[in-house]
């Protein structure tokens, strides 16, 4: 449950950390049953008197481009998967007029800002956030920018790493602030709120805070695999893949194995991928070989949410319906 103090106490920490004025007008292609639609896209323009486009679907991919031409669009909130489709297929000119471009709900492709750059001469800024915070938790903004990271918290935000074991330059994020959710209401207790213990947030995600105040995304607790009882985080799996594959979606999971407890497998959209080409860019780049799947299942298409990111859920049901058990 966002309460209406949950939603504008948000919408004050964004506008007071990246400037907006009625000058501006936003195309918002997100959909608003997602927090970072709902939030950024229509009601931050709508209750700071910004014109708003509302788009239906983020997915048409040549539309878009030619709606912030002719609406001549100055802001555009998109995540990375949908941002690469625009790029893909725009016109040179079509986002003359967009000064600002923010990213979220998916960790930004390092292909996809080089394209943005290339093409169009904008940086994406990339930011964090979780529905449970009304959504924006941290941001990158264009006096404070760190490419790799997610930004500083917004103002009014409280961050508290807790230990994770085998992982001493990051920490499980905490978070409290006014913008932290008044708390859940589960089916089995009908109008039973739940909210959050001392008004604290558990993210359940695994980041580290540099020395300047930008945050790192590590990974999830939950996207964590221990194979041999090593931890290896399945974003950091995703992000060797990145490196090798930057055009193609990729996706790891962790399945059960007889012999280490668990084994890694990367799911990919590269009609070509090999895990040869996987561990000669590991070596170079000094990752460790348990950071390497064990194996490469190429699919024609990855399952994706309504906001564009992986579903990793999905992900993980299709390879354990799947998976057989090594002898």
């Amino acid at each position: 449950m966002l309460t209406h103090h949950n939603i504008l106490a948000n919408i004050a920490q964004v506008t007071g950390r990246i400037g907006f004025s009625p000058a501006d007008r936003v195309l918002c292609t997100l959909p608003l049953f997602h927090a970072f639609g709902l939030t950024g896209g229509f009601l931050l323009p709508l209750l700071s008197g910004i014109p708003t486009f509302l788009y239906p679907s983020p997915l048409h991919y040549a539309v878009i481009p030619k709606i912030a031409y002719f609406w001549n669009a100055t802001v555009l909130f998109g995540t990375s998967t949908f941002l690469r489709g625009y790029a893909r297929k725009a016109a040179p000119t079509d986002f003359r007029s967009v000064r600002l471009v923010v990213a979220g709900a998916e960790r930004v492709q390092q292909s996809v800002r080089e394209l943005w750059m290339e093409r169009f001469g904008l940086r994406i800024f990339e930011g964090y956030g979780v529905t449970e915070c009304s959504p924006v938790v941290a941001l990158n903004t264009p006096d404070s920018s760190r490419s790799g990271t997610v930004g500083r918290l917004v103002p009014g935000m409280t961050a508290v790493l807790e230990p994770v074991d085998g992982m001493p330059d990051a920490g499980r994020l905490i978070l409290s602030g006014p913008n932290v959710m008044a708390g859940y209401l589960l089916t089995g207790q009908p109008g039973v709120l739940q909210p959050p213990a001392d008004g604290e947030y558990d993210t359940g995600d695994i980041v580290s805070i540099g020395s300047d105040g930008h945050m790192t995304i590590v990974g999830r607790a939950s996207r964590i695999a221990k194979p041999g009882g090593e931890m290896v985080s399945l974003a950091a799996v995703e992000d060797l893949a990145m490196r090798v594959w930057p055009e193609a979606l990729s996706v790891a999971v962790a399945v059960p194995d007889p012999r280490r407890g668990e084994r890694v497998i990367l799911l990919t959209e590269q009609s070509d991928a090999a895990r040869a080409a996987l561990v000669s860019v590991a070596r170079e780049a000094g990752a460790a070989d348990i950071m390497i799947p064990a194996e490469i299942r190429i699919v024609r298409k990855l399952p994706l949410l309504g906001s564009g990111k992986p579903d990793f859920v999905a992900a993980q049901a299709l390879m354990m319906s799947e998976v057989e058990m090594p002898q």
